[in-house]
């Protein structure tokens, strides 16, 4: 057979959301898979949700269960799901016990009535939950063996997508005769870190398709199981904003946009870095407003406070955010669930861009970012926060983070988290003494799009925002905190 006139294989839809793409765009049509894990991970809502998206009177799903939970008892639970179709019972789904016939007949009798279901129904998916139990009952490997080889054939050979369902941990894989056989390898599991639970699966085997490697966070909620690809949103991102001169975007403050050269190049990281009080999220909240006034929508991710606290504190500087939520031109993501993720903040985000078409997106803050996660992920924080930031600028996403910052009177640090390399441009807010007063300052450290102020500048936070006041220029060593007067030291 050539390249030319090659075999197209079909793809099935999930029913899971983002589990599409994380196989390579469905699942093989008469493939033959094992959804494997320990008890509890989610292995028997996933095959529901499969089954309740394909399944059809014309090419109906066949649900078989071997002295696992009685079917009456399994729907009970699983109608609870959104996905859930009872309209669909007994017609395009059908629940098959065949506990009875394992313990009468054994596997040449589990066999037999598997084939007599499948001439009858002509069926388009296949499920057997547990499957684990079915190969328990074999006399030896060889037994089992031929009753897992003969199971594929006869269902491959009708056409059948198939689903075994087994509970199974990792060390069994190797040399086991039902991983070889099988075309596709789900693998679920769910870990204790610390307080939290954290559920992910792994694509260990597809065949013929590639799928995204590694480990991949999913939620088991009211519509059933939700997965999150490690590389969302990469592969619609390019990075080619970096091609020519980018359009300066406003900061909706003046002086800090001529401060800035212009103001920030789209598409850009900026990372505004200071201590608790300095005004971080009144900038972002500036960057946001001036967006607004140009008819760019936006999108505000907040974990510290709640949106209505957020949009409370930008009135008292005049800034009125509830028209734009009204209308959906912006869009406050508050995150603060239980074991996040930096996947499903993610997700969250290109949803969100999805429906308002947002351009300008402020993370605020990055600690509390980090707090929201689950303890696993703090540990791949720097590694997950720049696969996001890269796939975000790279569709011409500009971002604005706040960070808070311990002050300290002695170093000028840009972040306490490491990440200043992944972000294009830097402000940074800090406290100063001078003359027995507590002043705050600002400067642009770094702007990879252009040249920028080297100036110093005070700054007060009014009724109407940030004022940015004259450069500071009697003054040295600002930036430890505690300055003397230049002219003092020439005397």
């Amino acid at each position: 057979m050539t390249p030319r006139n090659k075999v197209k294989i079909n793809q099935l839809p999930t029913g899971v959301a983002g589990l599409d793409e994380i196989v390579g765009g469905g699942l093989p049509e008469f493939s033959f898979n094992i959804i494997a894990g320990a008890p509890g991970c989610g292995k028997t809502t996933l095959a529901h949700q499969i089954v309740f998206a394909n399944a059809t009177p014309e090419r109906p799903a066949l649900y078989f269960t071997v002295l696992g939970e009685p079917s009456i008892k399994m729907l009970r639970y699983q109608q609870q799901y959104s996905f859930f179709d009872p309209t669909k019972l007994n017609t395009a789904v059908r629940f098959i016990n065949l506990g009875h016939v394992l313990l009468g007949r054994g596997l040449t009798g589990i066999l037999e009535e598997i084939a007599k279901e499948v001439e009858d129904t002509n069926p388009g998916i296949v499920v057997v939950d547990s499957f684990r139990t079915v190969v328990r009952g074999a006399a030896d490997e060889g037994d089992m063996q031929h009753f897992v080889q003969s199971l594929g054939l006869l269902l491959t050979s009708c056409e059948a997508t198939t689903f075994l369902i087994g509970e199974y941990v990792e060390a069994e894989v190797r040399d086991n005769p039902v991983f070889t056989v099988a075309d596709g390898l789900f693998w679920l599991n769910q870990t204790v870190e610390r307080n939290s639970i954290v559920r992910k699966l792994q694509i260990m085997k597809l065949r013929g398709q590639a799928s995204v490697p590694g480990l991949h966070t999913f939620r088991i909620t009211d519509n059933g199981l939700q997965a999150f690809s490690r590389t969302l949103g990469l592969a619609a991102s390019p990075g080619t904003h970096r091609g020519g001169a980018a359009r300066r975007l406003s900061m909706g403050n003046p002086e800090l946009d001529k401060m800035m050269g212009g103001g920030v190049p789209e598409g850009d990281s900026l990372l505004v870095a200071g201590s608790s009080g300095t005004g971080k999220s009144l900038i972002a909240s500036q960057f946001i407003a001036a967006g607004l006034r140009d008819n760019e929508p936006g999108i505000i991710v907040v974990f510290e406070e709640r949106p209505e606290a957020y949009t409370a504190r930008a009135r008292s500087f005049g800034l009125n955010l509830d028209g734009a939520i009204a209308n959906g031109s912006l869009r406050i993501v508050y995150l603060r669930p239980l074991d996040l993720s930096v996947d499903e903040t993610m997700q969250e985000i290109l949803d969100a861009i999805k429906q308002t078409k947002a351009r300008r997106l402020v993370i605020d803050s990055i600690a509390g970012f980090e707090l929201a996660l689950a303890p696993g992920f703090r540990t791949d924080f720097r590694e997950s926060l720049y696969r996001m930031v890269y796939a975000l600028t790279g569709i011409g996403i500009t971002i604005v983070s706040t960070v808070e910052l311990d002050e300290s009177f002695t170093a000028l640090p840009f972040s306490t988290y490491s990440i200043s390399f992944l972000t294009d441009d830097i402000i940074r807010l800090r406290y100063a003494e001078i003359e027995g007063c507590l002043c705050k300052i600002m400067m642009v450290v770094k702007m990879r799009g252009g040249a920028h102020s080297r100036e110093i500048r005070s700054y007060e936070i009014t009724a109407q925002g940030i004022e940015v006041r004259e450069r500071i220029g009697d003054y040295e060593h600002l930036i430890t905190g505690i300055p003397g007067r230049t002219q003092l030291r020439k005397l």
